[in-house]
C-alpha cells in the first residue's frame, strides 16, 4: 500500500503537537496525503491503563465507555513494536532520501507534486460527501477538481482555493462509517501505513475500492473485460512502486523542517501518535 499515510499520519499527526506543548508528550497532525498541518490542543491524563480488563469475547465496535474509553488499545504490544518499525524506516530510509531530494527540488515543485497526487483522489472524497449527505462539500470537491484540473493545469496549482476561495474538510471512508454510527474498535500500527482503527482500516480499503485510479489507470484489482491504460503486470507494479516512493519522499521532504529535532523532546512518541490520532479522528467525524 501507501508510505506515504504513514509519513503523513505517524509524522504531521504524531510530531507537530509536542512542539507547542512542551509539557505534554501527546502531538497531532492531519489525515490526508497532503502536507496540512493542525494544531490541537489536548487533554491531560489520556492512557489505558485502568481498561486492562477484557472479557474473553470481546466486540472490536462495542462503542461503551469501559470497552473503547480515549485510547482503546488492547493490542498495545505488537503496536507499539510495529510502531518501532515505522519509525525506524522513515528514520534511516525515508527521511535520508527526503534530505537528499530537498536539497535537488524546490519547495514550490514540492508542493506542485503534492497537488497531483491531492487532486486525482478527489472520487473517494466525493463520495464519501454524498454519503454522509454534505452536498455542499460534494459540490466542492468536484468545482475543485475541475478546475484545478484545467486552470491548475492538470492539477499542478490550487486555483480552486486561491482565486475561487473554494476548500472543504477532507472526508473518507472511515469517517462516514463514524457518522452512522461505527465504533472504533481497536488502535492498529500497520507496517507501512502507520496508525488506524479497525474502522478507519476498513475505511481505507473501501476508499481504495472506490478510487478509479486504482482499477482504471494503475488497476490492483483484475476486472474482466473492464478497460485499463496500462495493460502490462509488471509495467503497472514498478509503476505503482514508483507513484509511492516518489509521493512518499515528495511529502516527506515537505515537512522535513517542522520537526526537525520534535522526536527528541517527546518521551513517549508511540503515546503520543496514538493519543493525537484517535483524537483527531473524532474531531473529523464531528465536524
Amino acid at each position: 500500500m501507501r508510505l506515504s499515510i504513514w509519513v503523513i499520519l505517524c509524522l504531521t499527526v504524531g510530531l507537530s503537537g509536542c512542539a507547542g506543548n512542551a509539557k505534554s508528550t501527546k502531538t497531532q497532525g492531519g489525515m490526508e496525503s497532503e502536507p496540512a498541518i493542525q494544531m490541537v490542543e489536548f487533554e491531560d491524563g489520556l492512557d489505558s491503563e485502568g481498561e486492562e480488563k477484557e472479557t474473553e469475547f470481546f466486540d472490536p465496535f462495542d462503542e461503551s465507555d469501559q470497552a473503547q474509553g480515549k485510547d482503546y488499545d488492547p493490542l498495545e504490544p505488537v503496536n507499539s513494536a510495529v510502531f518501532e518499525f515505522n519509525y525506524r524506516l522513515d528514520k534511516y530510509v525515508v527521511k535520508p532520501a527526503a534530505k537528499v531530494y530537498n536539497f535537488f527540488i524546490p519547495p514550490d515543485v514540492q508542493q506542485s507534486f503534492s497537488n497531483v497526487f491531492q487532486n486525482i483522489r478527489f472520487v473517494p472524497r466525493l463520495f464519501n460527501n454524498l454519503f454522509q449527505a454534505k452536498f455542499q462539500g460534494a459540490g466542492i470537491e468536484l468545482s475543485r477538481f475541475l478546475i484545478n484540473s484545467t486552470l491548475g493545469v492538470g492539477g499542478l496549482f490550487d486555483p480552486a482555493k486561491i482565486m475561487f476561495d473554494l476548500d472543504t474538510p477532507q472526508e473518507d471512508m472511515g469517517q462516514t462509517l463514524g457518522s452512522y454510527g461505527v465504533g472504533p474498535g481497536p488502535f492498529l500500527m500497520i507496517p507501512f501505513l502507520g496508525p488506524f482503527t479497525l474502522r478507519d482500516g476498513i475505511g481505507f480499503i473501501g476508499d481504495s475500492f472506490l478510487d478509479p485510479f486504482n482499477w482504471l489507470v494503475l488497476p490492483f484489482i483484475e476486472i474482466a473485460d473492464a478497460p485499463r491504460l496500462v495493460q502490462h503486470d509488471p509495467t503497472v507494479t514498478f509503476s505503482r512502486l514508483g507513484m509511492v516512493a516518489g509521493e512518499t519522499v515528495n511529502l516527506r521532504a515537505l515537512t522535513l523542517e517542522k520537526f526537525q529535532g520534535v522526536e527528541e523532546g517527546t518521551l513517549d512518541l508511540y503515546g503520543a501518535v496514538r493519543n493525537a490520532y484517535l483524537q483527531q479522528r473524532r474531531k473529523a467525524i464531528q465536524e
